[in-house]
């Protein structure tokens, strides 16, 4: 069932006004809450509301619950807990992901719907967060080799909601958010979601603020057609901080004071605002069919200016500082039309999805070299590495640029119960993607650029279920990237065909009791003609070869025993160039662990008490394909105490990061922008429903 509001539990059923109904009393749908730290239903992957068990595909989904148990307000804090999934530097002013050992900024989706600008993004107004790991082409178009995340935002109920918190952490962070709602009469009801923070970082000269809002409504404009309508206003402004380099003599991260900031912190900014509408209309026909219309345009308006470390500490003692800045702004308008019908046929059942999007993006960009007087760098003392850029300006081969995308797209799906066990995905998406690039350099001759692509993404998978709690599954998953695929070209990438990414997967979904439920998974992802910096012009891209993951990944989501709720993951990854070019044979992939484990365990131990316990340990990583320096492994350990007042509706919370004071490198930009792990830190929250 496709119904927008959350709350309408028997929307085609009747033909009267609807009840008051509480959303914990209906069973979880795909879009709604997770009772818990296990979701049993799924969207992502099938576009269709699935149990899990039945998706042939490794998906991750962070619930609420989780989120807020562990005080998450963004991507770094959730993908550590998700196998197969890290969080990387972003160069301090964006999120950044590695899945299954591919590296992407772009792969980000908001129900269902595209979010690829590089700004953060934060937890405030989520029912769950999805991670899906594979090529998603199917269901998500370009992009998405290793995977995409998909954020569930908080729909309207039929009901009074009212909840609000206030958190307050280290290094004077100040955190509140709200959320709120009710019906207006019997077919209307909104919601508001809102957040504000800020405070500073163990890093020296950090800063952030942040705050956000998003109210929504749902109309009944008919006993079986909803509309919801949604705006999200949200703006972010923060320290670009890009860690610290490496010293040439070890290949390993410089010792200095994890605090110490390489450049200039007052010089050093990221801000963006993003403004977006949806509308989603829905009608069920009755018998099984049902149509959906997904519309969302979002305006994005970003920049971000960096002095930094841009080699290493050498014999001597010095360091490289460089600068430059970036603007950038982007117009994304997409529109998703899902028509889902349910037959019998040639002796089957089907679940039958067809599809058409369409989508336009118009961006642009504008980077500046920063100079120190006449100088593009300066060398500098790592003992106190700081520098003033003293202009901003173009260069000849600095971007200047405006790029126009637009794109359609029809996709079929089937999904088959061949019998009461074994049941076949079968899917099919051709796109239509045409870039046009408008290059506004004036200090060269400029050079306008367009390609156009025409590719399909196909996917299959088995599930097998010999028991009740046991479901096995194959699967083959593809992606297309085209040259353009975060909107860019360049002279010697118009001409260059899409990468591919193939996915071949085995796994089980397998619930050991009732509430708890282990998911695992063997797989081979191999993206071809994949694309990289030429070193030769860090502006172009080259040809380096083919890149291959394998893995296994394990999950462990529930609940245990009354009083114990996990939420847990293993992956071991290979991740390698095995056809190089530019890159050799035989190399890895840079920031991707062998082996990451996390585990994170709430216990009730009675009179309104309970704690959280959780390890994070990753093994030793490079911090680049270039295989020289390595990040060390760690083993970090962090844990909660909470306490639920009598009235039931009230509780505090104290989350404690890094119990023992690890000196770490969680991740990096490359091999000179390396993040140091926080030192020991703690958040006090305290929320109540009203």
């Amino acid at each position: 069932m496709i119904a927008a509001c959350g709350a309408i539990g028997q929307l085609h059923a009747a033909d009267t006004a609807l009840p008051q109904v509480n959303v914990q009393d209906q069973t979880e749908r795909a879009d709604g809450p997770v009772t818990g730290y296990r979701a049993t239903r799924s969207s992502t992957f099938t576009k269709t509301d699935t149990p899990l068990k039945e998706v042939p595909a490794s998906i991750s989904v962070i619930p609420e619950a989780l989120i807020k148990d562990q005080a998450m307000s963004g991507m770094a804090d959730a993908l550590r807990y998700v196998p197969g999934a890290h969080g990387t530097q972003g160069e301090g002013n964006r999120d950044q992901v590695m899945l299954r050992g591919i590296n992407t900024t772009a792969d980000f989706f908001v129900d269902g719907v595209r979010d690829d600008m590089q700004i953060f993004r934060d937890f405030y107004n989520l029912e769950r967060l999805e991670v899906l790991k594979g090529p998603g082409g199917m269901a998500f178009g370009r992009g998405g080799a290793g995977g995409v995340i998909n954020r569930v935002v908080k729909k309207p109920q039929f009901g009074h909601i009212g909840e609000a918190s206030i958190s307050l952490g280290s290094d004077s962070r100040l955190r509140g958010m709200v959320d709120l709602g009710d019906k207006a009469n019997d077919t209307t009801a909104w919601r508001l979601n809102a957040m504000a923070e800020n405070g500073n970082s163990f890093r020296n000269g950090f800063d952030m603020k942040r705050y956000a809002v998003n109210p929504t409504v749902t109309v009944l404009v008919s006993p079986r057609t909803t509309l919801t309508l949604g705006f999200e206003h949200a703006r972010d402004e923060r320290t670009a901080d890009r860690g610290i380099p490496s010293a040439a003599a070890t290949l390993a991260p410089f010792e200095t004071d994890r605090s110490t900031f390489f450049g200039n912190a007052d010089q050093s900014e990221a801000r963006s605002t993003v403004n977006g509408f949806s509308a989603v209309l829905e009608h069920d026909f009755g018998n099984g069919t049902q149509i959906k219309n997904n519309f969302r345009a979002t305006y994005y308006d970003k920049f971000y200016q960096n002095v930094y470390a841009n080699g290493a500490v050498t014999a001597g003692g010095l360091v490289r500082i460089e600068a430059y800045n970036n603007a950038d702004q982007r117009t994304n308008i997409f529109n998703q039309t899902d028509l889902t019908t349910k037959f019998s046929a040639g002796g089957f059942d089907h679940t039958l999805l067809a599809g058409l999007e369409l989508g336009q993006q118009d961006s642009s960009s504008v980077r500046k070299n920063g100079f120190f007087g006449a100088a593009t760098f300066l060398n500098v003392a790592a003992g106190s590495p700081f520098a003033v850029a003293t202009d901003f300006r173009a260069a000849g081969t600095t971007p200047d640029n405006a790029t126009k995308v637009d794109l359609a797209a029809v996709y079929l799906q089937d999904q088959i119960a061949l019998n009461k066990e074994w049941k076949l995905l079968a899917g099919l998406r051709y796109d239509h993607f045409k870039t046009s690039f408008d290059d506004r350099r004036t200090l060269v001759a400029a050079t306008d650029l367009a390609r156009t692509d025409n590719e399909f993404s196909p996917r299959l998978g088995l599930t097998w279920s010999p028991s009740a709690n046991t479901t096995w599954y194959v699967s083959y998953s593809s992606a297309f990237l085209p040259s353009a695929e975060q909107l860019s070209l360049a002279t010697n990438t118009a001409q260059l065909a899409p990468e591919t990414a193939k996915n071949y997967e085995a796994g089980v979904h397998w619930d050991l009791l009732p509430k708890l439920t282990l998911s695992g998974a063997v797989f081979r992802t191999d993206r071809d003609d994949v694309k990289v910096v030429d070193p030769n012009n860090p502006a172009l891209l080259i040809l380096a070869g083919q890149q291959r993951t394998d893995g296994v990944e394990l999950g462990l989501h529930g609940e245990v025993t009354k009083n114990w709720d996990i939420y847990a993951g293993y992956a071991n990854l290979d991740g390698r160039i095995v056809k190089g070019t530019t890159i050799p044979t035989g190399r890895r992939v840079g920031l991707v662990p062998q082996d990451s484990l996390s585990v994170w365990n709430k216990f009730g131990l009675g009179g309104g008490w309970s704690a959280g316990l959780g390890v994070i340990h990753q093994s030793e990583v490079y911090a680049s394909t270039n295989n020289t320096v390595k990040l060390p492994a760690f083993t970090r350990a962090d844990g909660a105490i909470y306490y639920a007042f009598a009235d039931g509706k009230t509780r505090l919370a104290l989350n404690v990061e890094n119990l023992f004071d690890k000196k770490y490198y969680p991740t990096a930009h490359n091999d000179n922008n390396i993040s140091p792990g926080a030192p020991r830190n703690a958040r006090l929250t305290v929320s109540t429903r009203f």
